[in-house]
């Protein structure tokens, strides 16, 4: 559908076999674009699926498309591996095009009332949902100014960037951060071309929702249960009845990647089922 075809993208949090990033990866691969992948160890949920091995089954998944991959293991919230990791990837591939920020913590104890959210807890959501960002942000877009050849950059937020939620506290404020980087940086490129927008996705079908049910469902439920019991609730708020899959927010980045895109910047595209209706 859309033609990346000579462009290399760099996307982050894509180690996870139900994972967003992996979605968003073999998507623009499918398009014709090269991709460097990155997560903060090479199999992220190792404990959750043995079968699946992470960056290398990615990288396997996009070479097997006939395009170029390579794996970069670093951590967003520290500058210098996030300047090696983006080296790397133009030392690789010769440039970068297209940045898709999708790393973010796991769901844990930050998921709790503001009257019981450490300081710990809200300082972690904060360094690798909103300091991550925009230190890749930053170093890739001292690239693209470079390169003079424009480029985009699809930051992941969500619809809890929009609308607060109890308990939610500390990755509301790192998402609604997210969107106000997000338009801060679409002016500040706009001169050199690049297109900066953000995605805003209900809850997605990953990994990710095990870890949520069980920060947030009763501890006297099994691992099974509580899931379900999430799931549903999660469910029954969405118009379209199901929750979303990588594969529909990855459709939604390969659009912003392609040139379909290019009079679209500092925009927040919600992609919620029906749940957000703007």
């Amino acid at each position: 559908m859309y033609n990346l075809n000579g462009k290399v993208a760099l996307v982050t949090g894509a180690g996870g076999r139900k994972g967003i990033g992996r979605a968003i990866a073999t998507r623009l691969a499918k398009e014709g674009a090269d991709v460097a992948v990155n997560d903060i160890i090479e199999h992220p949920y190792a404990a959750d699926d043995t079968e699946w091995r992470g960056l290398p089954d990615v990288v396997r998944e996009i070479e097997a498309m006939g395009r170029r991959s390579v794996s970069v293991v670093a951590d967003v919230s520290d500058a210098k591996q996030v300047s090696e990791m983006v080296d790397k990837t133009v030392s690789h591939f010769g440039k970068i095009d297209i940045l898709v920020n999708n790393a973010g913590t796991k769901a844990g104890k930050d998921r709790v009332p503001v009257v019981d959210l450490t300081e710990e807890d809200w300082d972690r959501v904060q360094r690798v949902n909103v300091k991550g960002v925009f230190l890749c942000c930053q170093v890739v877009a001292r690239h693209l100014i470079a390169q003079g050849a424009g480029g985009k950059i699809i930051n992941i937020s969500s619809i809890t960037g929009k609308r607060g939620s109890a308990r939610y506290a500390a990755y509301c404020a790192s998402k609604f951060a997210v969107l106000g980087l997000t338009q801060s940086l679409a002016h500040e490129l706009a001169p050199y071309q690049v297109n900066v927008n953000a995605i805003c996705p209900s809850l997605v079908n990953t990994e990710r929702v095990e870890h949520l049910a069980t920060a947030m469902m009763p501890a006297d439920l099994s691992a099974d249960e509580q899931r379900a019991e999430f799931v549903s609730r999660a469910e029954s708020s969405v118009p379209l009845g199901r929750l979303a899959e990588g594969s529909d927010i990855a459709s939604m980045a390969a659009f912003l990647a392609s040139d379909e895109a290019a009079y679209l910047t500092g925009l927040s595209i919600t992609v919620s089922g029906g749940a957000v209706m703007d």
